[in-house]
This record gives C-alpha cells, sequence and structure tokens, in this order.
C-alpha cells in the first residue's frame, strides 16, 4: 500500500485536520498522482456535515483535483510520467450499462464510484478524494490537462465547469439563442463564461444589482435584477434556455414563464427542500420543459478541459493553504469568495 496522508472530517461536528491512510497499490491500468490543487466545492461541506445523511467517516474530500503523472501501472497506455492530469467527481463505474457503455458514466445504472465517499471496487475500502498529497485512480478515469492553462484555476472546471457545459452543450446552446443564468457563484460564473464562448446572447438572473459590473465582465450581455417584477416581464416568451445554477429553493414559475414554446429551464443545483410545485399550465401551453442535468461523462469531460485550453478559460479562484479549509467552509456558507476556492496541496505537510 501507498502511504497517504491529507486532511479529513473525523464526524459531522469536527474540522477538517491531518490524516494519515493508504492509497493501494498500482494495478496494471493505474495512475499514480502527485495532487498539486484541489478545488473546494459545496458538495464537500455537504459531505463532510453528512446534510445528504450518507457520510462514511472519516470523510477526505475534494473532486476537483490537478496533479502530475509519477508511476503509471504496467499496461497504461494513455498517460505518461510528468504529465499534468486531472480527476473529477468519478474514479469508476460499471462500465457495461447501456449508459456507460455510451460515454454517459455520471449516469451509471449500477455502480457509480465517487472518488470520495464511494467503496472502491479494488479494495472495498472507502474513496478519498483530492485534499491529499496524491492519488491512484484507472486510467480511463483521469483527465489530460493543458499545460497553457493555470493549473490552479483549471482545477474547479472538474466539477463547475463540467456542471455547467453539459447542459448547455446537451441543448445545444450557441450562436442566435437568449439564454439565461440563474446565480453567480462558482457555478454561474462559467456558465456565464461558457453560454458567451458558445456565442448566445446571454443574460444573469441575480437578486443583487451589486453583482452587474462583475457579471459583464465574465461574460453577461445583460443582468436582471429577480426580485424586480418589472424587469423579470420585459423578458416574458423571450429566452430558449436557462441555466438555474441556484441550489436553495425557489419559485421556478418565475423563470419558465420567460422560455419561449420548446424552451429549456434546466436545474443543476439540489436544494435541501424541495421547490414549489411549478404551474403545469405554465408548461403546457407552450410546450416548456423543466429538466435536470449533473456532471459529464469523462469524453465530454475532456472536451471541455480542450474547449478551455482553446479559448483559454478558466474559474476564478481565491488560492488558499490547506490550514484555512475550514475557514473557507464557513465564507463559502455567506458566498464570500469569488468564485471558488482551491486548495494549494503544496502547503500540506505531515506532521
Amino acid at each position: 500500500m501507498i502511504k497517504s496522508f491529507g486532511y479529513a472530517a473525523q464526524s459531522a461536528t469536527t474540522p477538517l485536520g491531518l490524516f494519515t491512510f493508504e492509497r493501494r497499490e498500482l494495478n496494471p491500468h493505474d495512475v499514480q498522482i502527485d495532487i498539486l490543487y484541489c478545488g473546494v466545492c459545496h458538495s464537500d461541506l455537504h459531505t463532510v456535515r453528512n446534510e445528504w445523511q450518507n457520510s462514511v467517516y472519516p470523510v477526505v474530500p475534494g473532486h476537483e483535483i490537478v496533479g502530475r503523472v509519477v508511476k503509471i501501472g504496467e499496461q497504461v497506455s494513455n498517460f505518461k510520467v510528468g504529465e499534468a492530469v486531472g480527476v473529477g467527481c468519478m474514479v469508476d463505474s460499471c462500465r457495461t450499462c447501456p449508459n456507460c457503455r455510451k460515454g454517459f458514466q455520471q449516469y451509471c445504472d449500477n455502480e457509480i464510484i465517487f472518488t470520495y465517499n464511494s467503496p472502491e471496487k479494488q479494495t472495498g475500502k472507502i474513496t478519498y478524494g483530492g485534499y491529499s498529497n496524491q492519488i491512484v485512480v484507472d486510467e480511463n478515469y483521469v483527465l489530460r490537462v493543458s499545460e497553457k492553462l493555470d493549473l490552479a484555476s483549471v482545477a474547479p472546471l472538474l466539477c463547475a465547469g463540467i456542471t455547467t457545459y453539459s447542459p448547455l452543450r446537451y441543448w445545444k446552446v450557441g450562436k442566435g439563442d437568449k439564454v439565461g443564468i440563474v446565480g453567480l457563484g462558482g457555478l454561474g460564473h462559467m456558465g456565464l463564461k461558457f453560454a458567451h464562448a458558445f456565442g448566445a446572447y446571454t443574460v444573469l438572473f441575480t437578486t443583487s444589482s451589486g453583482k452587474t459590473e462583475d457579471a459583464k465582465r465574465l461574460g453577461a450581455d445583460e443582468v436582471v435584477i429577480s426580485k424586480n417584477s418589472d424587469e423579470m416581464n420585459k423578458h416574458i416568451n423571450s429566452f430558449d434556455f436557462i441555466l438555474s445554477t441556484v441550489s436553495v429553493s425557489h419559485n421556478l414559475d418565475a423563470y419558465t414563464e420567460l422560455l419561449k414554446r420548446g424552451g429549456t429551464l434546466c436545474l443543476v443545483g439540489v436544494p435541501e427542500h424541495p421547490h414549489p410545485s411549478p404551474s403545469i399550465a405554465n408548461l403546457i401551453f407552450k410546450r416548456r420543459e423543466i429538466a435536470g442535468s449533473l456532471i459529464g461523462g469523462i469524453q465530454e469531460t475532456q472536451e471541455m478541459l480542450d474547449f478551455c485550453a482553446e479559448h483559454n478559460i478558466v474559474c476564478d479562484i481565491e488560492l488558499i493553504p490547506i490550514q484555512q479549509v475550514n475557514q473557507a467552509y464557513e465564507r463559502m456558507l455567506k458566498s464570500d469568495v469569488k468564485y471558488r476556492f482551491v486548495i494549494d496541496i503544496a502547503s500540506l505537510k505531515e506532521e
């Protein structure tokens, strides 16, 4: 086994702290990665505090990983030692169900293995994530990262990036479309960047007028204050697609009525409490739809990373030492970050 160390939560109420553990020895198709950077996702906080009631302690969070290959299994063909690579939200799946076979591993029907807090196929032990010095992953779930980009700013693309890229691509957002992004946070700021890069007329919906200038810097053509009914009413029946990144319960009707005939409101945030039931008439009389989307499959995530390299797109981040991660969680709850925390793993020292 490979001795490793990182930061873990020992219970739902204790802060993250130094933790020593073991990674598996390399199998023929495994890649060993020294972790350089790891993004901080709201899912990390949910899991650490057992808000989804499925946490297995100790929890080593982190699924926005960028690092460098230091060793490869004897049958690895996709990667070489020294290459910059990424690992996202999953490290394995059943590989045999219809979804896996079509490249939609994120919708695996049988046994998706998440980067942390999942039973590992090879050992049966619970997976530990990227708040650590190294990780061992099957090459089929490792992604190539361009050295053209700032590697720290690439890390959140592995979750926040692909979560917004995938639905925009699936619904074929492009030039001539009018697209709305609801919320300007870790997800929303990437939604703006991608929608703008795809050539859509892009509108940010926010409750805060103080975000207008930043939204336009990030790619918004227009900003609508969602609490202002006059501003909202100006856009009735006009949107092709609206992507809601908000993870708190809110009135969906306010957005579905802004859609054109056949338009889609796509949700990527999971609220703690259910949304109020939407008006069915609002959907029927314009053939509108409310849909949901998760991350992307491995192939699509690689496509997203390549697109970002070509168009020089990365996340706006605040780089922190791992010793500040507990404070970062509290700041994240207050939306006090523009727009994603990333841990500099060089700060992680075995004491």
